[in-house]
């Protein structure tokens, strides 16, 4: 066996790798294991490469570095690209109010990090990494290391000290975070199903759904145009789905002349049908969808490169192949398919008519699942290319001595979110998997918990052991739980944010999975994870970047 144990001096990179593998391996089982549905998951790696790093087992330096930066690249990265498409509508709707409050947390967190590590006599290096830690934001680690690297004159042992303080902190703020979403919900006595019902009302509300009806036309004015110039058609934002003309039902198509008595099938909101219904006429208690012989519908996904960016107007299905396009689905959004929408990739639209002609029309459009469960490797690197040409670009800001950069955090992070936002760019395809998306997720993670490990296991229970560990530990838990207090109260109090929305904030304001879980048992529903998506984006962001104002502000 001294083949083996020699392998570090005659094979590196084997063992460097097997060496990796172990601490995966051994930190998932770790995170496996949960307590009341609480799990460490994916981070349990961190103190898995902890414990191999105490016991003296070593890795070259330069790889693993490389493994640290390559797997928070592919971490950020396929964050980036699945919230993407829904991070700026969230935006403009209650997302702005939410990512306010996630900014206050950050921001009180950026600024209460060095007010304790001032009090407390700690290093500068170890207060970067109990801000990282405190939060529980592996990427502002990154960008904290990666820009105190840079710096001239830093002691090697000093760099070593955030990841340290951030393994420290790392388990504490994630019951920090757990005990103050429950102390919020003592202190307002918060009832989780009114919660909830509240929610589950408002959201309904908000989405304002879809529904059918059959209207009679009895609007003189409308005899003889053609449907697709009906007026307030598009500002209703309704679709037209069939026509019935005596006993004879068709599919509706933009070009057919109405006539006094014709009855329509309308798709739309209740509010915008209730505006096309003043129009046209008059609503028959009659459901045209359920008639028509040898009429019928069909979901199609929209694959076909040919197709995307193009609007359900230009794709003209109803003249080319007489069938209607009545809702367009994209991720959990069903919308009216009005002429204007543009289609993206993976689009889930319920065509209706013949079924020659249906079959024709799924053709045109795709419909092909080994595209939609197909990952397109070119968009991939070129993403990655391009995040990495933009993280490492300087950025100049007022009162700073030195440029902040988005780093390999940052850059892949945004370049994610605008081309998961933009989906298509010519031929290139910006679509993972669900599961692939989740998978590279894990894998990204991984290597970078087990690199954090591997480094700060040497000193790690020497450290934690000590007064000055204790300290670190005491400190961070203030960095975690005042901000959210303070934030959570003010949101209750005067915003008056409903604890769905709130648990997820924390959760998300922290980053911290955990954290999400705990908040989605206690609320027994899926609700708080809304809110956590839409402020992960901009807190990790914001936090990467704090990370490294507060290395330049620290060492200047």
């Amino acid at each position: 066996m001294n083949w083996l144990l020699e392998l570090n001096e005659t094979q590196p990179i084997a063992h460097a790798i097997g060496l990796i593998s172990a601490v995966c391996l051994i930190g998932m089982a770790l995170g496996s294991i949960k307590f009341r549905g609480i799990g460490l998951g994916t981070s349990g790696v961190l103190f898995a490469g902890i414990l191999f790093g105490h016991f003296g087992e070593s890795i070259n330096h330069a790889t693993l570095d490389f493994v640290k930066e390559f797997g928070l690249i592919l971490f950020v990265f396929t964050i980036g690209l699945q919230l993407g498409p829904g991070f700026f509508a969230a935006l403009r709707k209650q997302g702005v109010k939410l990512n306010v409050l996630a900014f206050l947390i950050v921001l009180s967190g950026a600024v209460g990090a060095p007010l304790v590590g001032w009090l407390a006599g700690f290093d500068a290096a170890a207060v970067i990494g109990l801000f990282s830690g405190a939060s529980t934001n592996t990427p502002s680690l990154g960008a904290s290391t990666q820009a105190l690297g840079t710096l001239p004159g830093v002691d090697p042992a000093r760099l070593a000290l955030p990841a340290l303080a951030y393994a420290v902190t790392y388990p504490t703020a994630i019951v920090g975070i757990i005990a103050t979403m429950l102390l919020l919900k003592q202190l307002f006595r918060i009832d989780m199903g009114a919660e909830a019902a509240e929610y589950a009302a408002r959201s309904v509300l908000h989405r304002d759904p879809l529904i059918r009806k059959t209207l009679v036309v009895t609007n003189p004015n409308l005899e003889g145009l053609p449907l697709e110039e009906v007026p307030g058609r598009l500002e209703a934002g309704v679709t037209f789905a069939r026509l019935r003309r005596g006993v004879e039902t068709v599919v509706a198509s933009g070009d057919m002349p109405l006539q006094m008595g014709d009855r329509v099938a309308v798709v739309g909101t209740e509010t915008g049908i209730a505006k096309i219904e003043r129009v046209i006429g008059e609503h028959a208690d009659e459901d045209l969808i359920m008639s028509g012989e040898g009429i019928s519908f069909r979901r199609v996904v929209a694959t076909d490169r040919h197709v995307l960016g193009k609007t359900i107007g230009e794709l003209g299905l109803d003249q080319r192949h007489h069938v209607a396009v009545t809702r367009v689905t994209r991720a959990d959004l069903e919308m009216t398919a009005v002429p204007g929408l543009r289609l993206q990739f993976g689009d889930k639209l319920q065509i209706v008519g013949h079924p020659e002609d249906l079959d024709e029309a799924t053709k045109v459009l795709g419909n092909s699942l080994r595209e939609l469960n197909e990952t397109h490797f070119i968009p991939l690197f070129i993403g990655l290319l391009l995040g990495i040409a933009i993280g490492s670009m300087p950025i100049l800001l007022p009162g700073l001595p030195q440029p902040v950069r988005l780093g390999l955090a940052g850059g892949p992070l945004v370049v994610a979110l605008l081309l998961g936002r933009v989906g298509r760019i010519g031929r290139q395809v910006w679509h993972m998997p669900e599961n692939t998306n989740l998978a590279f997720r894990e894998f990204g993670i991984a290597l970078f918990f087990a690199a954090v490990g591997l480094g700060a296991g040497e000193k790690f229970f020497e450290t934690v052991f000590s007064t000055t560990g204790l300290q670190w530990l005491l400190g961070g838990l203030a960095v975690t739980v005042l901000p959210l207090l303070m934030v959570g109260i003010f949101a209750r109090l005067v915003w008056k944010v409903n604890f769905m929305d709130l648990s997820g904030l924390i959760a998300g304001s922290m980053t911290d999975p955990p954290a999400l879980a705990f908040a989605t048992n206690i609320a027994r529903s899926n609700a708080p994870s809304v809110a956590y998506a839409t402020v992960y984006p901009l807190t990790t962001l914001l936090r990467i970047l704090s990370a490294q104002i507060l290395v330049i502000v620290l060492f200047s």
